[in-house]
C-alpha cells in the first residue's frame, strides 16, 4: 500500500478489525519510512452483472449510480447514508446471488423501489416518478392511492413467500 504522505510502498498493519456488518475490513498502517498511520478498507471485489438499460444499450453495474439514485429519492429525508449504504449492498447481494451474466435495469430499478418503500414512502414515490416516468399530476395520485391500498411490510415480519 502506497504511503499518502510520502509515496513509500512499505508499511505495517498496526490493527485489523471487521467493519460495515463484515463486509469489509478497516486496517491501521504505518509507513516505515516516514511512521504516517492512515486507514486503509479490504473488501471482497464483486463481480456483477452487467445492465442492461431499456433502449438495450449494455453497461457494468456501477454502484455509485445506485447510491446516487437512492441519495438523491431520499433528498431532505430522514434517512442516513449509512442505511442507504445497507440498501445497496443488500441488493448488489440479490443480484449476486441471482447470477447470470446480464440484468436489465428494470430488475435493478425493482429492487430500488422496494428498498425505498420499507425506508421512506416520499422517497419511494420521488424514485417512482423517475423510474415510471411518469407524465402528469395523475400518474402520481395513482401511485400515492396504489400505496394506501399496500399494506407495508414490518421490519420484524418475516417473509412466507420469496
Amino acid at each position: 500500500m502506497r504511503c499518502p504522505k510520502c509515496g513509500n510502498q512499505e508499511d505495517r498493519v498496526i490493527d485489523s478489525r471487521s467493519s460495515r456488518d463484515g463486509a469489509s475490513i478497516r486496517r491501521r498502517r504505518e509507513c516505515i519510512g516516514c511512521q504516517q498511520r492512515f486507514t486503509t478498507y479490504e473488501a471482497i471485489e464483486r463481480e456483477l452483472s452487467r445492465v442492461i438499460k431499456r433502449d438495450g444499450r449494455s453497461e457494468p453495474f456501477d454502484r455509485r449510480k445506485l447510491v446516487n439514485g437512492m441519495m438523491k429519492a431520499c433528498e431532505k429525508r430522514p434517512i442516513s447514508l449509512e442505511v442507504i449504504e445497507k440498501a445497496v449492498e443488500e441488493i448488489e447481494a440479490e443480484l449476486e446471488a441471482e447470477g447470470g451474466r446480464e440484468t436489465a435495469s428494470s430488475v435493478v430499478g425493482g429492487k430500488v423501489m422496494e428498498k425505498l418503500h420499507a425506508l421512506d414512502q416520499v422517497a419511494y414515490v420521488r424514485y417512482a416518478s423517475v423510474y415510471r416516468q411518469f407524465q402528469d399530476i395523475g400518474e402520481f395520485l395513482d401511485e400515492i392511492q396504489n400505496m394506501g391500498r399496500r399494506a407495508k411490510a414490518s421490519a420484524l415480519q418475516t417473509e412466507l413467500f420469496k
